[in-house]
């Protein structure tokens, strides 16, 4: 079993199809997304191929240590790209193949008007080992 990724994007990724801001969907449309997000997370469960999923916050902070004996800093270069990420799921599966059937059926969740999103998902794989460094 090899494990996977899958990030959503508020921003910069390709615009999905159905292009409509989550803050612009009705409340109806919204609990239709989140019912079909739980419902492919617990077929997955079935499977055993679901590991983990969040939803994340638009808001955060960027945190970096300072030195000893100063306070971390917060915020940085590149704050703006705090609400990049807007949720995640992890899976087990058994190839490659299968992540991207995953990810292909996860970007096709509901959005505005009922209709599929066909939002790109970024599909990570986890390191299994340390990457080995050459000279």
């Amino acid at each position: 079993m090899a494990k996977y990724l899958l990030l959503k994007h508020y921003r910069g990724a390709p615009a999905p199809v159905n292009d409509v801001p989550m803050d612009q969907w009705t409340p109806q449309e919204i609990s239709a997304h989140v019912q079909y997000m739980n419902d492919f997370a617990a077929r997955l469960e079935k499977t055993g191929e679901f590991v983990d999923g969040q939803a994340l916050a638009p808001e955060g902070t960027f945190v970096r240590y300072d030195g000893a004996g100063r306070p971390p800093v917060t915020d940085g270069p590149f704050a703006e790209t705090k609400d990049l990420i807007a949720g995640w799921m992890m899976i087990d599966v058994d190839s490659y193949e299968r992540a991207l059937e995953l990810a292909g059926e996860l970007s096709a969740a509901p959005g505005a008007g009922g209709k599929p999103i066909h939002e790109w998902l970024e599909l990570r794989p986890f390191l299994t080992a340390p990457p080995t460094v050459t000279e």
